[in-house]
């Protein structure tokens, strides 16, 4: 008698070891959108295997622009598994990616949800990389309404923000018929996402020099694809300053230096300059060579800026407290030529996070750049001791 229910069997069995097999091809082993490794899912229209977030992402945007299974838990047919074999990954990507702009941030595994979710919509949902005209965010300029924090209260309103490449500009308006409130230079100005720190899914973090201090302005839209566009805009208006800067550079090269993401950010309880001072709460960002602290997360101005020269210089940081100064528990110290910091974290893997990651810049020779950023590095006396600042970027 013949046994239907073991031939379907056997043949998800084949189909199963075909999918498995698929995986071990280069391109295929990786998400078609993030890199992750090992991903778990297909979208089976489209040919390509995914991770677990990426798979949520294109279940999001409908069935009619990708259909999705999952690789080992679903049942598959013939002809997906035909369109798997056809297609794959670096098929895909040559298709669906043939014109991503060169300043255009390619989302890897950790990145903002909003950074992976405007991606994938734009491949595959708006075809955004394979028309020849160009997205409006390339052209160096852009204009529009962003929700800002303000300076001095925590309110968010709408300020008209305009943005010139060929003037090296980011302006933004209080109100639209007055003067700016402020004028940017673009070729100073970092930006990052900021999700987790304004409790906004699309938010960035603007930050740049002023006054000799940094300063930073918070802000976000209701509209995802709106943000990540201000930040692509940013990214495309600084490309297009330094290819004239430097014009024998190429693309790529300068690609990884239009923005950076801050190395590492989170509360730290810090003492003042005496050891015997009590320890106080301070948010810490790790910005390249800058460590700075702030009263709040999301303040204008930083409380104190320290710059992190070489180690040969002077610069060292290592596990406890300083001689005479309270231990907290998971403590370590910084030491500059002007000033030891004693720094306390609130776990044992924080605190040899942030050593570790204070310690790979310390161990970093320094630019030229570095070195003209700590030649402007200026004191500012406050009310009872100096603090170190920068003058510039």
């Amino acid at each position: 008698m013949h046994d239907g229910r073991n031939e379907g069997g056997n043949m998800a069995d084949q189909n199963e070891k075909i999918l498995h097999r698929l995986l071990q091809l280069d391109g295929n082993n990786i998400c078609a959108d993030c890199d992750t490794k090992n991903p778990e899912w297909a979208s089976y229209n489209i040919g390509i295997f995914l991770c677990t977030r990426c798979c949520a992402v294109h279940r999001s945007m409908g069935a009619h622009i990708s259909k999705v299974k999952h690789l080992k838990l679903d049942k598959w047919e013939d002809s997906q598994l035909e369109r798997m074999i056809e297609v794959g990954n670096k098929a895909a990507r040559v298709k669906y990616e043939s014109r991503v702009p060169a300043c255009y941030r390619r989302p890897k595994e950790n990145d903002p949800q909003v950074l992976i979710e405007q991606w994938i919509r734009a491949k595959y949902e708006r075809l955004e990389f394979c028309m020849i005209e160009r997205p409006s965010y390339t052209t160096g300029r852009m204009e529009g309404f962003l929700m800002k924090r303000g300076k001095e209260d925590s309110r968010y309103q709408p300020r008209k923000f305009v943005l010139s490449g060929l003037q090296d500009t980011l302006r933004y308006y209080v109100k639209e018929k007055r003067e700016p409130k402020a004028i940017l230079r673009i070729s100073e100005l970092n930006v990052v996402y900021a999700p987790m720190k304004i409790g906004n899914p699309n938010s960035l973090q603007l930050t740049f020099m002023k006054d000799g201090t940094t300063r930073h302005i918070y802000v976000y839209h209701d509209d995802p694809e709106v943000i990540n566009n201000w930040y692509m805009a940013i990214r495309c208006a600084k490309l297009h300053r330094l290819q004239i800067a430097f014009p024998s550079a190429t693309e790529s090269e300068l690609a990884d230096s239009l923005t950076h993401d801050f190395t590492r950010e989170g509360w730290l309880l810090k003492t003042g300059p005496r050891a015997t001072d009590s320890y106080k709460r301070r948010w810490f960002t790790l910005d390249d060579r800058k460590l700075m602290y702030h009263d709040d997360q999301l303040d204008a101005n930083p409380k104190g800026e320290i710059f992190l020269g070489n180690q040969l210089d002077g610069y060292s940081v290592r596990i406890g407290a300083p001689a005479g100064a309270k231990d907290q528990g998971f403590s370590f110290t910084l030491f500059t030529p002007e000033r030891t910091y004693n720094m306390s974290s609130h776990s044992e893997q924080d605190r040899d996070e942030w050593i570790a990651a204070i310690q790979t810049v310390l161990e970093r020779p320094l630019s030229p750049q570095d070195n003209s950023i700590s030649a402007r590095l200026i004191r500012k006396r406050g009310c009872t001791n100096p603090k170190s600042i920068f003058t510039g970027r």
